[in-house]
């Protein structure tokens, strides 16, 4: 039996990798052939209880991961309530697709591979389980701070994104790692999908780097790094359009192992100073929202794919998606279920209330961008965001939602240092 005042974690991962290799995903459009992989994808599970409140927080290495699919995984796990089991995908652009989305050769053609999904969602329950089976007393260490060296900016304007990393650390009473989870804003596009590698890109070396030098599993949950917070992996001294701001770039895995060591060591330098929370709170509130699809593209993937999109019917272009505030110890997390551009993220942590506030995003689903109205096909430069954004009204409908869950939803306890 656990005490009431104690904090419980447990941590456990899966490789995913596809054997043979598929093709791996950037986005909508036509998946492209790889020849060779480099680092395992996989799934990486941390569960955490306190008291009679369980919480499972889940990084799949993937370019998104659909609530469709996370239902699977939830009814796999009937120890934890569904509501409470997070599932976010880190946003590599080097693994298969699991949208299967629509390829448009046939009417029922698409680019996913179906048992390759499933076996995500079975591996992914497994990683769940196990997590739940090792959970013992922990405590936690939380830091934020802003990261440094060349590891991000924002394509469309360099200086515009968000410079905060968090960490969390859960921790055995007697100081030995269970597991470190890393929450940033930025695309893992270094190698990209079309030079046929299959790769976790810069979160597989990121999560090695940490689980060697400070024990224990590592996962990855990317944050608001829409509209386009990318990998630095600029030739600074090899200018594209000098007039525009654009550089060549270096698609290499040498550069993701730069890019994921360098977020390693920045999360353990933050981890050095902080204060181990010995008696943690923990709190999970869900909301669902509704949102309307105004995108002729994202509402083909929803009514088209094979993996059978809840949405509504006739001529209600709608979907919902699950929203998520967990409490742990003295740091607030939102969830996003999509790619929200980094001005909602920063305007989202201003108002939240934790010492520590973190934003989970592509997490409980994955559709596209998220603007708010103002930015919705403002600038040329936003085009594409904008077409593959639900609608106008998304960025409007997150912040508001969110901003009730926060408004509803207990403060983080403060902690006194352990």
């Amino acid at each position: 039996m656990q005490e009431q005042e104690s904090l419980w974690a447990g941590a456990a991962k899966r490789i995913i990798t596809p054997s043979p290799l598929l093709p791996v995903s950037g986005g909508m459009g036509p998946t492209q052939p790889t020849r060779e992989k480099r680092g395992e994808l996989a799934a990486r599970a941390l569960f955490l209880q306190r008291g009679k409140i369980k919480v499972v927080i889940v990084g799949l290495d993937l370019l998104g991961f659909p609530g469709v699919l996370g239902d699977r995984v939830r009814a796999r796990v009937p120890r934890v309530p569904a509501q409470n089991i997070l599932i976010g995908s880190t946003h590599t652009h080097s693994a298969p697709d699991c949208y299967a989305f629509p390829d448009g050769n046939s009417k029922d053609g698409h680019t996913g591979d179906l048992a390759f999904i499933e076996r995500v969602c079975t591996l992914a329950a497994e990683a769940i389980n196990e997590a739940i089976d090792r959970a013992q007393p922990a405590h936690l260490k939380i830091a934020t701070g802003e990261a440094q060296g060349k590891i991000a900016y924002n394509y469309y304007a360099p200086e515009l994104y968000d410079r905060r990393m968090s960490v969390i650390q859960a921790l055995t009473p007697e100081g030995k790692t269970l597991a470190t989870l890393v929450n940033y804003a930025i695309h893992p596009e270094v190698l990209g999908n079309s030079i046929g590698i299959l790769s976790p890109d810069l979160c597989g070396p990121l999560c090695e780097r940490l689980e060697e030098r400070a024990g224990g599993m590592a996962l990855f949950m990317n944050s608001a790094q829409g509209g386009m917070v990318t990998a630095d992996n600029r030739y600074l001294d090899r200018p594209k359009d000098p007039q525009k701001g654009y550089w060549e770039d270096a698609r290499t895995w040498d550069e993701c192992l730069r890019i994921g060591h360098t977020m390693a060591d920045e999360a353990l330098r933050f981890l050095a100073k902080a204060p181990v929370q010995q008696k943690p709170g923990l709190f999970c509130k869900s909301l669902s929202v509704t949102f309307p699809v105004q995108s002729p593209e994202l509402w083909a993937v929803v009514t088209q794919s094979p993996l059978g999109y809840p949405h509504g019917k006739g001529k209600d272009h709608t979907i919902q998606a699950r929203l998520n505030l967990v409490n742990l110890g003295d740091a607030q997390i939102l969830t996003i279920p999509g790619e929200a551009l980094p001005n909602i993220g920063f305007y989202l942590k201003r108002k939240m209330a934790g010492v520590h506030n973190l934003l989970f995003g592509l997490t409980n689903d994955a559709f596209g961008y998220i603007l708010t109205k103002v930015d919705f096909h403002s600038f040329p430069r936003y085009e594409y965001v904008s077409r593959t954004s639900l609608g106008e009204q998304t960025g409007e409908i997150l912040i508001e939602k969110c901003l009730e869950l926060v408004r509803t939803s207990p403060k983080p306890e403060k902690q006194s240092p352990g």
